[in-house]
């Protein structure tokens, strides 16, 4: 039985192409043009999309619901390793198969992230898949993400841990919560230093042993190039409190004894009572 539960995420080490990894990717950069391409076609006309990474369909239909509340417009994609697919839309969202036209086997939410000013016209918000928040807290996220101008965003800044405060190379912006521009996202991409992990091997990376030994001394994760690229060359990140999103948060890290299933969507049924979460959090209405 733990052998079946580890499988589904064997591909994760044997083909990180669509993990977020540069070290990693090696897809054809006129595929992944032409993949944009496709995106580009689906959400054209709408300039507030945001991003709802499906990998169970009642926390993905939840959370569209909470997006179209705010006046922005749901995009959702999905990973095939998760079990899922294209889930229930509700009116208006856009349904976008990300790994079409890629064909690789996984694909995290991070890359069309990564790619957004390939795709999008204006503003893109995102968040976790497993991320549910009150009416209250989505107008704090939705007046945020509507006031960012230019080459700015925003996004949730962690330390890694209180053992890591002093220890630079591991701070981070990460994908909990956030909202990018297009401007911001072409900036990170001509710098060579955005959402994914191991900026050194980014296309546009410095290729100066200096500018190398910076960027290789940084911890690989996602996000620590978001940080580098607001310390390094100035971007504009307007952070988002981590703790105001805190209870919203429901992983493997929120729970004890968090049980592991086959799939994501599996472990999200297992775990989490997503009627009674939504009651607490008084959008009940939304699940009823």
């Amino acid at each position: 039985m733990a052998e079946a539960v580890r499988e589904p995420w064997k591909a994760f080490v044997d083909s990180p192409a669509g993990t977020g990894n540069w070290y990693a990717f090696n897809v054809p950069w006129e595929r992944v043009t032409a993949a944009a391409e496709q995106w580009r076609s689906i959400v054209q006309g709408h300039p507030k999309l945001w991003l709802c990474w499906n990998v169970n369909d009642a926390w993905c239909l939840l959370q569209q619901k909470l997006v179209r509340e705010v006046g922005w417009t749901p995009v959702v994609g999905w990973d095939p390793m998760c079990g899922v697919g294209k889930p229930p839309l509700v009116p208006g969202a856009l349904a976008v198969d990300f790994n079409e036209t890629l064909g690789i086997p996984s694909l995290f939410m991070h890359v069309p992230l990564e790619l957004a000013f390939l795709w999008i016209e204006d503003r893109l918000a995102f968040w976790h898949s497993d991320l549910v928040l009150s009416r209250a807290k989505m107008r704090y996220l939705a007046n945020r993400f509507d006031r960012l101008e230019g080459e700015a965003m925003a996004a949730v800044f962690s330390y890694g841990g209180l053992r890591n405060i002093f220890r630079f190379a591991a701070h981070r912006y990460w994908e909990l919560a956030g909202c990018t521009t297009r401007g911001a996202s072409r900036n990170q991409f001509d710098h060579g230093s955005g959402w994914w992990k191991n900026i050194a091997y980014h296309p546009n990376a410095p290729r100066d042993a200096e500018e190398q030994h910076r960027r290789k001394a940084l911890f690989r994760e996602h996000g620590v190039g978001i940080r580098y690229w607001e310390r390094r060359y100035g971007g504009k990140v307007h952070g988002l409190s981590e703790r105001r999103l805190a209870e919203g948060h429901f992983s493997a890290t929120t729970v004890p004894d968090y049980r592991r299933a086959p799939t994501k969507s599996e472990e999200m049924e297992i775990n989490f009572d997503l009627k009674k979460i939504a009651r607490d959090f008084g959008i009940g209405d939304l699940v009823e």
